[in-house]
């Protein structure tokens, strides 16, 4: 688990463009669990953003944002996208949207221009972490930041706090 140097990425090539400020995580082997990656990274669960791809029933794909500790309330993206019908993207509809494999999802620098949905919780924390495209390894950054590079973004309220048993 250290920072890196800045590995050449979709990812990284396009926060670079933006002129974003960054930094790469690599953690040390395979990461098992959300409170595992917040842990090695010295961040709280609610720092990490989860990339999480949706296919629409009219054709084309959505991203939405979420905060780690947070679920995607189905009835409130339906609600935003003015649909009744909205699926998880498969594995393979996903790398072949994003270019990113599960678990590395990141909204930069995607294979295919996506609408890009952020759960306002998302942006409470100062600082982030979100996939980098290569799977065990993340990138840090400000949250001002992270919201510049997103740009166009809509930004609402899209997720409810995740259920514990």
């Amino acid at each position: 688990m250290s920072v890196e140097e800045r590995p050449s990425t979709a990812v990284t090539r396009y926060l670079d463009e933006k002129g974003i400020s960054y930094q790469i995580f690599k953690h040390a082997g395979e990461v098992l669990s959300l409170e595992q990656a917040a842990r090695e990274r010295g961040q709280r669960p609610e720092q990490i953003i989860r990339s999480i791809v949706f296919r629409l029933s009219r054709g084309g794909f959505v991203i939405v944002l979420v905060a780690g500790d947070r679920q995607v309330s189905w009835q409130a993206l339906r609600h935003h996208l003015g649909t009744s019908r909205i699926s998880m993207a498969t594995k393979a509809e996903v790398l072949e949207v994003t270019g990113y494999p599960l678990g590395a999802v990141s909204p930069f620098g995607t294979k295919q221009a996506l609408r890009i949905l952020v759960d306002r919780q998302a942006l409470q924390e100062e600082e982030i972490s979100i996939g980098s495209g290569v799977r065990y390894t993340a990138v840090i950054m400000q949250q001002r930041d992270f919201l510049r590079a997103l740009e166009p973004v809509e930004v609402g309220d899209f997720a409810v706090e995740e259920e514990t048993v």
